[in-house]
Formats: structure tokens, C-alpha cells, sequence
């Protein structure tokens, strides 16, 4: 019975890290470590390490977990105008390109002789 228990618990463990963790589990973990230490020191001061760790820990992993949570969201927020500005550069580039051939088209048709080239230097708008 141990035995696969042992089994079941380590592919519950190696099944769980098969994608990367994110913001929030990180700081969830690193919350806990801390928290379980700490736990266990001020535990000891009472005798009960074991369960000043896990008062601790649990603590520590909620924090923690708060915290990444929050820093995730923000990492969100940042990708999201990353894209944002990415896409309005590209619309602006397009619409540049489409502006440059309308000018290359007028000068090849020969309305170039109408077209008043400082127009453009003068009123940029």
C-alpha cells in the first residue's frame, strides 16, 4: 500500500511541474518557504517547530500567493499594451506605405508639374 502510494504521489509531482509555473504559483511557493521557516523558529521559541511550520507556510504561501498573483496581473496588463502599441506601429507603417505609393503614382502620371512638394513640409497634417 506505501508503495503506491509513493507511485501515485510522485507522478502527481511530476505530472504537476510538466508546465511551467507561473507568477502566482512562484510567489505561492516562495511565500511558503519563507513563512515555514520563520514558523519554525518562532515555533521552536514554544516547542512546536512542526507546528509553528505549518502555520507558517500556510501563511506564507497565501501571501505569497496574493502577491504573485497581483505581479501577474500586471505582467498581463503590460503584455496586453506590448500589443497594443506593436499594432499601431504596424497600421501607422501600412498607412505610411500606402501614402509614399499614392505620391510615386501622382508623380508618375504627370500631375507631379501641379503638386507642390514643401505642401507637405509646411502643413505636416
Amino acid at each position: 500500500m506505501k508503495q503506491l502510494i509513493c507511485i501515485l504521489s510522485l507522478a502527481a509531482l511530476v505530472g504537476g511541474c510538466a508546465t511551467p509555473i507561473s507568477t502566482r504559483e512562484k510567489g505561492a511557493l516562495a511565500g511558503g518557504a519563507l513563512g515555514a521557516g520563520a514558523g519554525a523558529i518562532i515555533g521552536n521559541q514554544f516547542d512546536r517547530p512542526g507546528r509553528g511550520a505549518l502555520i507558517g507556510g500556510a501563511l506564507g504561501a497565501l501571501g505569497g500567493g496574493l502577491v504573485g498573483d497581483q505581479m501577474q496581473g500586471q505582467e498581463q496588463w503590460q503584455n496586453a499594451q506590448s500589443y497594443e502599441i506593436e499594432e499601431q506601429r504596424r497600421e501607422l507603417e501600412r498607412q505610411r506605405r500606402e501614402l509614399e505609393d499614392l505620391r510615386k503614382d501622382r508623380y508618375d502620371r504627370g500631375y507631379d508639374r501641379y503638386y507642390d512638394r514643401d505642401y507637405d513640409r509646411r502643413n505636416p497634417y
